[in-house]
């Protein structure tokens, strides 16, 4: 134990060696800027351990304080449930619990955030420095086999739907299994992904696999995203994260491909043990093993394989590659922030270091106005198209 600890510790010390502190230039662009991160998971922490999220708040990784420091001003808000929770029937409870949790954060504190319920409103409800909490569904269990659902759920102010997370679900099957149930999008799927182009539901394809990502294509009549994904040059074998032939599909399409600062998204090695841990943790539960035993195992797996350091320009390398791939107009941010047990790039490990991205790529020579659309342009340009076809009555 002592010796794990004196690791982290040196491996701690000599990332804050590396990291540099972010140019003047880097800091008022990213203050100028109109940032957007499509990827935060602030609600489902708070169902364990509430914070007033309007206070400097160390225990997370987005505040409004730190927000402000690092120029962001569109925090979607991940509303997530897991493959068990649907499974057991809590899914719908836990999803609108969660929504309570960001409705009541922007009504306490008004002065500080809003709801954002459109990409029209940016510009005016983002005066007086309020940070803009639009919320995003990971997993579409909450939506049970009611197509009906769906509208509810835009109506409580849901914005886009992750059609599935870590298991098969009744909409579509996941990148996590090994094994799909329904080769791509189920009939129901089908449905919902219809529906949610009626109403302007953005669909989300990250988590989902690849035979569902070409079956919403063919499908959709409007652009999709990736809300967190990663490039799986970067990670091969890893499924979670988006092949190039698909960037290039959802491009195509017109929409865009949000990178995360995961570490696991960025590294061949953490996804590699990523993939591992999940898959032996269903062998054990599927060979009958006690929650405690699988925790115990977890525990000890995560001691034996510490999240590598990394840096910016991991991140920095995976938009290089988008944007070669598939266009400067396709690319942008999905941190993943308060959804990855704080396995993050040494300067980037809230959402006040957004100036380090900024000063990242500034070094990588892209120009001001490329850096903006990464930053926010693409997404709320994809969000306004979607939007602007929904044919809602």
């Amino acid at each position: 134990m002592r010796r794990f600890a004196f690791a982290v510790l040196a491996l701690s010390i000599a990332g804050s060696l590396h990291a540099s502190e972010p140019t003047d230039v880097a800091k008022k662009l990213a203050q100028d800027a109109v940032i957007v991160d499509t990827h935060i998971d602030a609600p489902e922490l708070a169902l364990d351990e509430w914070h007033d999220l309007g206070k400097r708040t160390p225990e997370r990784e987005f505040d409004y304080p730190r927000a402000r420091e690092g120029g962001l001003d569109v925090a979607w808000m991940s509303i997530y449930t897991s493959h068990d929770a649907d499974e057991t029937g809590k899914a719908w409870t836990l999803a609108n619990n969660q929504i309570d949790f960001v409705t009541s954060l922007a009504t306490h504190h008004s002065d500080k955030f809003a709801l954002l319920l459109s990409p029209k409103d940016v510009d005016r409800q983002r005066e007086g420095g309020r940070v803009l909490l639009p919320m995003g569904m990971e997993n579409g269990g909450p939506i049970g086999d009611d197509i009906k659902n769906v509208e509810f759920f835009y109506n409580r102010g849901i914005r886009y739907i992750t059609l599935a997370h870590g298991g098969n679900n009744r909409i579509s099957d996941s990148s996590y299994q090994r094994k799909g149930k329904w080769g791509g999008l189920s009939p129901f799927g089908e449905q919902v992904v219809k529906e949610m182009n009626r109403l302007g539901i953005i669909v989300d394809v990250s988590h989902l696999s690849d035979e569902a990502v070409r079956d919403i294509l063919k499908l959709t009549d409007v652009p999709v995203i990736a809300s967190h994904s990663g490039m799986r040059h970067f990670t091969p074998n890893f499924m979670r994260n988006m092949d190039d032939s698909l960037a290039k599909e959802v491009a195509a399409h017109g929409g865009v491909i949000q990178i995360s600062f995961g570490t696991v998204f960025l590294d061949a090695d953490a996804a590699k043990a990523f993939d591992t841990r999940r898959w032996t943790l269903e062998d054990m539960k599927a060979a009958g093993k006690s929650q405690a035993e699988m925790e115990a195992w977890a525990d000890q797996w995560k001691k034996d394989h510490p999240a590598p350091v990394l840096h910016t320009d991991a991140v920095v390398d995976q938009i290089d590659h988008a944007v070669k791939l598939v266009g400067i107009d396709h690319v942008g941010i999905g941190s993943d922030f308060d959804g990855v047990s704080g396995e993050l790039p040494v300067e980037l490990k809230s959402v006040a270091d957004f100036p380090n991205l900024v000063d990242g790529l500034m070094k990588r020579g892209y120009k001001d106005a490329d850096i903006r659309k990464i930053l926010g342009g693409n997404m709320l340009r994809v969000w306004g198209e979607i939007e602007a076809k929904a044919q809602r009555k």
